[in-house]
């Protein structure tokens, strides 16, 4: 309990600390944010209009007093609303981040899928012929950029082939079955780079284990060799290998842009992108923060499975 609440405490003030520094990087970007939404073709907007829309907006106001209202709204999860269309920003993210969690969550399942068994197989097999073509292959695919793996399988599995649509979003509580083609692809494209990152940490951690010494001790017993790798190899390698896929789980929830971009997914990434091009303050910053809240949660839950994994790192 003790770990826990000491955690727990870290990434509260972690989430404070970045949502302060959201908020004072953006204002201090160049630009009136006013004048920027009262620009239309170039022409300068009326000053009189752009010091009505800066009182609407709270701009006029002392530093520090849009940081105490920004502080108070996020005791209430209230992020402001749009400056575009005056909705709630918390009602779009709300509306959206379940499309990005279930892409970034799909191929995480996905990659470890793949890059668990390969990076055991090959760890067995040092220097063998599977082995180096396994480690070949995943250096091939950490090297891809996503948007070029995205558009192949486009070209070829949509395009091609047509067994899957090129991209769009069904909710799933309309058709199941579309939902899930739609969602395959993007899925895979994101699934295959991060599969080369597990593959990479399990053969490794695989190979370090093997050399332990209650390892050779549970060899020395006579214990099946499927036992010995189910239990006292691949167990004690995933502590590192869950730390690593965490990690990427959180850099993917904001780096999904141009996957949802190339197959026209409606998530978060896009959201950020049309909210930067807008200097939309609010949109900005509550989805950058949500993002990092994320992020620190994720690597909450992650250090707590650590724990249940490895019962010494809560006396650590």
């Amino acid at each position: 309990m003790a770990y826990l609440l000491r955690r727990l405490g870290v990434s509260l003030v972690l989430i404070w600390l970045v949502a302060t520094l959201i908020f004072a990087v953006l204002r201090l970007i160049p630009g009136d944010p006013a004048e920027m939404l009262l620009s239309s073709g170039g022409v300068a907007p009326d000053p009189a209009a752009v010091a009505e829309l800066r009182e609407r907006l709270g701009l006029e106001k002392p530093m520090l007093e849009q940081y105490g209202a920004f502080l108070r709204g996020l005791a209430r999860f209230d992020l402001g609303n749009s400056m575009q269309d005056d909705r709630p920003v918390m009602e779009e993210i709300v509306r959206r981040l379940p499309r990005t969690l279930e892409l970034v969550i799909a191929a995480t399942i996905l990659s470890i899928l793949i890059g668990l068994p390969l990076g055991v197989a090959a760890a067995l097999r040092r220097g063998r012929p599977l082995d180096r073509a396994l480690s070949t292959l995943s250096s091939f695919l950490m090297s891809v950029p996503v948007f070029v793996i995205g558009t192949l399988l486009v070209l070829v599995f949509a395009q091609k082939l047509r067994w899957v649509p090129a991209g769009g979003f069904t909710p799933f509580t309309t058709d199941p079955f579309t939902h899930l083609k739609i969602l395959l692809m993007p899925a895979i494209t994101i699934a295959l780079g991060l599969s080369a990152v597990v593959f990479r940490m399990v053969r490794t951690t695989t190979l370090e284990m093997q050399s332990r010494d209650w390892v050779r001790t549970a060899r020395a017993k006579g214990l099946p060799e499927n036992q010995v790798i189910r239990k006292h190899v691949v167990r004690n390698a995933l502590g590192p290998v869950l730390t690593v896929v965490g990690l990427h789980m959180g850099t993917l929830l904001g780096g999904t842009v141009l996957v949802e971009y190339v197959f026209n997914w409606p998530g978060l990434s896009g959201f950020l992108v049309r909210a930067v091009e807008q200097r939309d303050y609010p949109e900005v910053q509550g989805i950058v923060l949500v993002i990092c809240a994320l992020f620190v949660l994720l690597n909450l839950a992650v250090d707590l499975l650590y724990a249940v994994l490895d019962p010494r790192v809560r006396h650590g």
